[in-house]
């Protein structure tokens, strides 16, 4: 791909058909992916073994047990701290498992108090039950939840509060008396308190809620980000038992979850204390790195630094660039990857990019060096006059 006089990529789609994740797939090997907070640090050591011995006695060949495979459960419980004992739903990702919760737990009527921005997959899946959310403008300082602002919320029509924490897109964490805070006000009102910790591992000090509030907190884990297999689909949900037994009424993989997917995860879980620490230095100082350009850029913002998850927002508002325009100016042209914010935000959503940073350092050499670009070549272009930055070399 190279950019032509008119402005466009050689061998790109019209406009209107243009799907980026087609796209970014049908040209993988020549994407840098900072889009979907993938991590792509943890050595294939760690998991390769374990899927090629897996492969070799031909485990493909008959199904797994329905429950999880043995000894999985278990390290799903210790790497978060919790009772083995602890009830437990191993399922196709966490978002498997949010679906199933949210529609056992949810009715027409009901009301869930969540956040914008968020992941809104998981307010999709609370509308599917009928139910809605009150969603809470955090687009603003301390840019997270407050048990203050939640305790004003709750009407009686209210039934859950769903925290995600380390919070997709912008990376806000919690406190340990934040976490409290809300967790008490959960239980004061009797509402169910489901905690997505996706990204708690990249978080520099993380709290369940079910430590202060076990009868009506689920948990919601993934494999996904931490052991850097997104691909193979694999997380879950603990809580207490009689919520964990209400959600399985939804649960369609009765005969068990792909079962190359545990035996990665496992093996993957089994090692993290040895390899995620390299994982975490890389992680934290690639934000550093993003960080240090983007405070050099008029009207470009970073609204949350440093960011407790493996991603952040960059607020492009005031240069009068979209993120939609953004996102496919740095995809066709340099073959990097983010994400729009309207994925993530119906308020602030044309404000913002998504960047996630998991990544190796030479994907965010290429970030650092197009992103200047891509985004006075759009001021410039919205001006009507033509970029005075050239193209960094070797990109596309």
């Amino acid at each position: 791909m190279e950019r032509t006089d008119s402005g466009h990529a050689v061998g790109s789609v019209a406009e209107t058909a243009f799907d980026p994740f087609r796209y970014a797939h049908e040209h993988r090997s020549e994407v840098a992916w900072l889009s979907q907070n993938t991590n792509h640090l943890v050595p294939p050591e760690v998991v390769r073994p374990a899927l090629i011995a897996a492969i070799r006695d031909r485990l493909y060949e008959g199904y797994p047990l329905g429950s999880g495979q043995i000894g999985l459960k278990e390290l799903v419980l210790a790497d978060l701290g919790l009772p083995a004992e602890t009830p437990t739903i191993i399922s196709a990702g966490a978002t498997e498992a949010l679906y199933m919760s949210l529609r056992a737990l949810l009715h027409p009527g009901d009301v869930v108090l969540a956040s914008d921005p968020s992941y809104l997959i998981i307010h999709k899946f609370i509308q599917l039950s009928g139910a809605s959310t009150r969603d809470l403008d955090i687009y603003a300082p301390p840019y997270r939840l407050t048990a203050d602002r939640l305790q004003e919320a709750v009407t009686p029509q209210t039934r859950m509060i769903l925290l995600i924490d380390p919070l997709n897109p912008l990376g806000s964490g919690y406190s340990k008396e934040e976490v409290r805070a809300i967790a008490e006000v959960a239980h004061d009102h009797r509402l169910y308190l489901l905690h997505d910790v996706t990204y708690r591992d990249f978080a520099g000090h993380h709290t369940l809620a079910q430590g202060f509030y076990p009868d009506g907190t689920l948990t919601a884990w993934s494999v996904s980000k931490n052991c850097g297999l997104a691909g193979m689909r694999l997380g879950g949900m603990v809580g207490p038992g009689d919520l964990i037994k209400e959600a399985l009424r939804y649960n369609t993989n009765d005969l068990g979850v792909n079962v190359l997917a545990q035996v990665a995860a496992a093996a993957g879980l089994s090692t993290k204390p040895r390899w995620f620490p390299a994982v975490l230095a890389t992680t934290r100082a690639n934000q550093e790195r993003i960080r240090s350009l983007v405070t050099q850029l008029p009207e470009v913002v970073l609204p949350v630094f440093p960011s407790q998850a493996n991603m952040f927002v960059i607020d492009v508002a005031a240069t009068g660039v979209t993120p939609v325009a953004l996102q496919r100016e740095l995809l066709l042209h340099y073959g990097v990857f983010v994400r729009a914010g309207n994925y993530l935000s119906p308020m602030h959503g044309g404000r913002f990019i998504r960047v996630s940073f998991s990544n190796p350092p030479s994907d965010i050499d290429r970030f650092l060096e197009a992103f200047p670009v891509a985004l006075e070549t759009l001021r410039k272009e919205a001006r009507g006059a033509p970029s005075s930055l050239p193209t960094p070399a070797g990109r596309t």
